[in-house]
């Protein structure tokens, strides 16, 4: 990848997880996000845990010895539940995780599974208090007539503790799976949005939410198009953004009316006739949209490209990325294994110079967007001595195989990285392959 200092080279820092080959369902990462300061990393999985890794700086004078991430929380943020009156079950999944900035010594972040979401309180205990008038130590009253004198209770030191508490549980306000959450800039507010739905919500409220996007036709024979996911403008508090299985992202304005039905922009990229298939409704589907940190512009994923759209042009996107055009050819196969409905994700650097995103194989991409130059990495065991530097891979489609280059034909589609997350301020990544958290770095010279 190239950096401002020429070609950055990026190393192997850490892998957490089992390496065992059967994986339990419940151990599949399925959202991987870091906290505002890059300090934190969280990590949800399908069996409805939270993990959140502490990065601790080992020497500030020495940049080249980097820091490491090293579990600081784990708790179970969700249990799975049963919808009497629907007979379904509702899994305990965390689908997003979404951080607070900071405002005191605790740190909070939201969790979401398919029908509710949580918010967390995560602080630390270092000190407990001890000589209380009317309790014993154990916790039990005492009698108060056997109580003589007074005296003043007092904090003595303990170890570190770090608890997870529940602070808010925001239910009952989604019919249909929650796709997204994100908070809204100005720290009060945060949405979350289903297949038809946007709702948004207080933080400190929990019993009502305003829905501000419907899209639920009268009839359901209708449906022609469900909203795949949704975020706020980073610095515009009034202002969102969410897209849709048809391959279109609507821009709104909560100004301008209660229930943001029509929307102020429609970013849509007409579609090139000679690549038209039974496929093409399928693989238009937007699976992730994210808003670049300076808020100027939005980067969409679909099944085989990367977007990036400027927020003042609505008719085509300003740069458009290949992930794995290679697999064009495969379509067909890839729907018959159900792949082709993949929803993979993608990130901005903390610049917005460098966005990346997975594919299979345990690949994954990264564009520099200034020099055009992109590069395909892999996420493995092989590949994890410390400080390892990770050789770009080459796919290789027909013809004569090079030496280093795979074959398309012998990539593994059950490993694939859905989820990817860049520190906001340094090149350290955190890559998800099924139950392992991968975290590169660039390397330090």
């Amino acid at each position: 990848m190239a950096g401002p200092g020429g070609d950055m080279q990026w190393c192997f820092s850490q892998v957490k997880g089992a390496i065992d080959d059967d994986v339990a369902e419940a151990d599949i990462i399925s959202t991987v996000e870091f906290n505002h300061t890059g300090e934190l990393l969280a990590t949800g999985d399908k069996g409805g845990r939270v993990v959140i890794f502490q990065q601790e700086i080992e020497n500030k004078n020495q940049p080249q010895f980097r820091s490491e991430y090293n579990v600081y929380s784990t708790f179970q943020s969700h249990e799975p539940e049963f919808d009497y009156l629907k007979s379904l079950e509702i899994e305990e999944k965390i689908n997003k995780i979404r951080w607070l900035p900071q405002k005191n010594a605790a740190q909070f972040l939201l969790s979401t599974n398919d029908k509710t979401i949580k918010l967390w309180k995560i602080s630390e205990r270092d000190k407990r208090p001890e000589g209380y008038n009317l309790k014993e130590d154990d916790g039990r009253y005492k009698d108060p007539n056997s109580i003589t004198s007074l005296q003043v209770p007092v904090l003595i030191p303990m170890d570190l503790m770090v608890e997870a508490s529940p602070r808010r549980v925001f239910a009952n306000a989604h019919t249909y799976h929650i796709n997204s959450v994100s908070v809204n800039s100005d720290n009060e507010t945060y949405l979350s949005a289903d297949d038809l739905r946007i709702n948004l919500w207080h933080l400190e409220i929990t019993d009502r939410s305003f829905n501000i996007v419907d899209i639920k036709p009268a009839n359901m024979e209708e449906l022609t198009e469900v909203i795949t996911a949704a975020e706020f403008h980073p610095h515009q508090c009034n202002t969102f953004v969410y897209s849709s299985s048809k391959g279109t992202i609507r821009l709104c304005d909560m100004r301008a009316s209660a229930l943001c039905d029509k929307h102020s922009k429609l970013f849509e990229e007409p579609e090139n006739p000679s690549n038209r298939s039974f496929f093409s409704e399928i693989i238009s589907s937007i699976s992730d949209v994210k808003f670049s940190h300076n808020g100027r512009y939005m980067m969409t994923r679909d099944y085989l490209s990367v977007k990036i759209w400027d927020l003042n042009m609505e008719n085509r996107p300003v740069e458009t990325y290949q992930v794995h055009e290679y697999l064009r050819s495969k379509l067909c196969s890839l729907y018959e294994n159900d792949c082709i409905f993949d929803k993979f994700e993608c990130c901005w650097n903390g610049n917005d110079s460098v966005v990346m995103t997975g594919s299979y194989n345990n690949f994954f991409r990264m564009f520099d967007r200034g020099h055009r130059r992109d590069i395909t990495l892999e996420a493995s065991r092989e590949n994890s001595k410390p400080m390892q530097v990770l050789k770009p891979r080459k796919v290789c489609t027909g013809g004569k195989r090079k030496k280093d280059e795979i074959s398309v034909d012998s990539l593994d589609f059950n490993k694939k990285i859905l989820h990817t997350a860049w520190h906001p301020q340094d090149n350290i990544i955190a890559v998800a392959t099924t139950n392992n958290l991968y975290i590169f770095q660039d390397k330090v010279n």
